[in-house]
């Protein structure tokens, strides 16, 4: 079979769109999976719908990477959005021809063609992402290196040679994990002109000229089909052999920070595709912590306990989606709606379950349960503690949930070991809980308490929660009480009785 490259899919017959000419438009630091099924997904969109007519240049960010398959592919791949949509199971092919080249700046050529885009009148977006430890600052890097061994460094150089060709500024576009990303990248930028010595005017056209953005991305990128029949059964569907097939769900949101005039700048909203500018970002951060990731955190633990492993399958558990769909439209949402409008909120909780439901994927509950106290405290407390305030009474699911976290780790406790805490799932398998060593070893050495200590203990362990939680009224009460009921009567029909 002949790999993928433009005479390649026009021998195969590909009626899908296609755009193969066109300026350089966008430089993009990071050539992985994530990336190619999300941003370059939105671009290729965009010149089909938008008229965007704008190609990709992706920069490789470490020394090793997919620069020479991706060029060996004249930048095409075919990417597979698979899910569940509106209840019904969806997989959508589409190769995208977005994506011009990739670069390999440790190259002496590449770094200099990298330079040669960066002073481009076509150019107007930069889009980053080089992992969460990518935005850092490394005092070592010189501006004489070729390149800056760390992002931040690579990106004042591009933009260096761009100030000094007397060049518009750029609209850049982060997309690391990690908070306001886009303000952390223009501080680690500011603190290497210092550090050059690059001059103020410089700094002055950094800040006042280019745009830096925070962004939240939100798509889950299983990546590359790993299964050697369907890739074989893939290959002779698609008549080409491609080493850059990838696999993204069907969902996707990529939310903005910027001013509203950005919206006109951007090729997005004229495509009509989910990426939306806002002015501020962390809202929807807490939108997706507190409804995507707390539903997970707030089900999962008890759906275990009940016989259940895989997420997909608690979906069609009536009593469980019924738990979460309880918990998330009446005690999360309504706790969000000060800032985010209501009919936005529920639109994203009705998405979830579609995620949830994802019939490709096969997502399993002990793999969500990793460090779920941590997890509980960042995605569930907020909520738990902004219903209270509301309300003035606990909230029924959430409070399940917290007892439902207690006896996932607390359930026959046997043994702990280099590995975890072993535990038993009622009338089935010993399970392993992995958290912080010091977590591990307070339930360890609770393992014999009564019910009631052993809440009050959890409850009351300010390591954990950064506060005493048995000075909620009535709270240690109702999880003794949801406590005992998972463990007398079982997980399932305590979920149950929330309903």
């Amino acid at each position: 079979m002949e790999q993928l490259n433009y005479d390649i899919l026009e021998k195969s017959g590909y009626d899908g769109y296609v755009l193969k000419d066109a300026p350089i438009r966008v430089l993009q630091f990071g050539e992985g999976n994530f990336l190619r099924a999300f941003v370059d997904y939105f671009f290729d969109i965009s010149n089909e719908k938008a008229g965007f007519n704008g190609k990709i240049a992706l920069v490789q960010p470490i020394s090793q990477g997919l620069t020479k398959i991706i060029n060996d592919q004249e930048g095409l791949y075919t990417l597979y959005l698979r899910g569940s949509e509106n209840g019904e199971k969806v997989d959508r092919k589409r190769v995208i021809t977005a994506v011009d080249e990739c670069l390999d700046p440790y190259n002496e050529k590449d770094y200099e063609k990298m330079l040669d885009i960066a002073v481009s009148d076509d150019l107007d977006i930069i889009v980053s992402n080089t992992t969460e430890a990518g935005i850092s600052f490394d005092p070592s890097c010189k501006f004489t290196d070729i390149p800056a061994n760390i992002f931040p460094g690579k990106l004042t150089q591009v933009l260096y040679a761009r100030f000094k060709a007397d060049k518009s500024g750029v609209v850049v576009l982060s997309c690391e994990l990690i908070d306001n990303n886009g303000k952390e990248l223009l501080k680690c930028v500011n603190e290497y002109v210092d550090l050059w010595k690059l001059g103020d005017e410089f700094k002055k056209w950094i800040n006042e000229s280019n745009i830096f953005c925070s962004t939240l991305v939100d798509r889950i990128v299983p990546g590359r089909i790993r299964d050697e029949a369907e890739i074989v059964r893939l290959e002779k569907e698609n008549g080409y052999h491609d080493e850059l097939i990838d696999v993204g769900e069907i969902f996707g949101v990529w939310i903005i920070e910027g001013p509203k005039e950005l919206e006109d700048r951007l090729p997005f909203k004229k495509a009509g595709v989910n990426v939306h500018v806002v002015p501020d970002v962390m809202p929807y951060k807490h939108r997706k912590v507190r409804i995507l990731n707390g539903a997970h955190t707030g089900f999962v633990l008890g759906a275990y306990l009940a016989g259940e492993n895989i997420v997909r399958d608690c979906m069609n558990n009536e009593i469980i989606a019924g738990f979460m769909n309880k918990m998330l439209y009446e005690e999360i949402i309504p706790t969000l709606t000060d800032h985010l409008d209501e009919k936005d909120l529920i639109e994203f909780a009705t998405a979830v379950k579609d995620r949830f439901n994802n019939p490709f994927v096969d997502h399993e509950l002990m793999s969500i349960s990793l460090n779920s106290t941590s997890k509980w405290k960042a995605r569930n407390m907020p909520s738990f503690l902004a219903y209270i305030d509301k309300n003035g009474k606990l909230p029924v699911c959430l409070t399940m949930s917290l007892a439902a976290y207690i006896a996932f780790y607390s359930s026959e406790a046997k043994e702990l070991t280099d590995t975890g805490l072993v535990c038993k799932r009622p009338a089935g398998n010993t399970y392993v809980v992995s958290d912080d060593r010091w977590v591990l070893e307070f339930y360890y050495e609770n393992k014999n308490t009564s019910d009631e200590e052993l809440v009050r203990a959890v409850l009351g362990n300010t390591k954990m929660w950064d506060t005493d939680l048995n000075e909620i009224e009535g709270l240690t009460d109702a999880v003794i009480k949801d406590l005992k009921v998972i463990k007398n009567k079982g997980a399932l029909e305590a979920y149950g009785s929330c309903l």
